[in-house]
């Protein structure tokens, strides 16, 4: 491949990760949008109610995390219903 068509491809290239970066920017910044309006959306609906989402929110996140170190515990046989059947 000569020199110039060494160039010419590199330039082509750097033209669409360029292209592809700039679709990840804009993509990016539409979902920051939508993000914001939702939660600007949720504070005027009442603080109660928004309040009140993200705390179950919370407490999702919470029991999620909660069985997934169970499940840990578990599957290493440190969980407590191994405990309980060793005491019985």
């Amino acid at each position: 491949m000569s020199n110039t068509q060494q160039q010419f491809s590199a330039g082509q290239t750097h033209g669409h990760a360029q292209a592809k970066t700039e679709e990840w920017i804009q993509s990016a910044q539409n979902t920051t949008n939508a993000a914001r309006d939702e939660v600007s959306n949720a504070s005027q609906s009442g603080q109660e109610q928004s309040g009140g989402f993200l705390q179950q929110t919370g407490e999702k996140m919470v029991n999620l995390a909660q069985g997934a170190v169970d499940g840990v515990k578990n599957t290493l046989g440190m969980g407590d219903n191994n405990n309980n059947n060793n005491n019985k």
